[in-house]
């Protein structure tokens, strides 16, 4: 099986901390193989774990996390369709912050299936997205 939704680090914090129970049925229902992340997100999840050194449990939690997903490295591909949907928003004033635009992107460029809450990643035309917290 190959990867279809792409999480963004909104949901896979969701996940990682559980306190979202849709999020959980959503994730239930989709075969692991079918799931995957950004390396940006990695960085993301593993920044938030370096930032709080005493909370050994999360660390065990984001490394057991990090082993069951499939890891999608941000290539040139996914630079292409960045650039691109950057200078389209910008120029129409509709900005999307780096990160998210990152992997927003990296999501189009492999024909994924977006899976985030952050209304703002909606400005990224001919991108599917679903919110799995509803």
């Amino acid at each position: 099986m190959t990867v279809r939704y792409l999480l963004d680090t909104n949901i896979a914090s969701h996940i990682i901390k559980g306190n979202v129970p849709a999020v959980r049925r959503h994730l239930l229902r989709v075969p692991i193989a079918h799931v995957g992340i950004s390396a940006i997100t990695q960085g993301e999840l593993l920044y938030g774990v370096a930032r709080r050194p005493a909370a050994t449990h999360l660390r065990e939690i984001v490394e057991e996390f990090l082993l069951r997903v499939a890891i999608l490295p941000w290539d040139s591909n996914a630079a292409r369709h960045y650039g691109d949907l950057r200078a389209g928003l910008e120029s129409s004033g509709q900005p999307v912050g780096n990160l998210d635009l990152m992997i927003g992107a990296q999501a189009a460029a492999l024909d994924l299936t977006l899976v985030s809450n952050d209304q703002v990643l909606n400005r990224i035309k001919n991108l599917r997205i679903e919110d799995w917290t509803k």
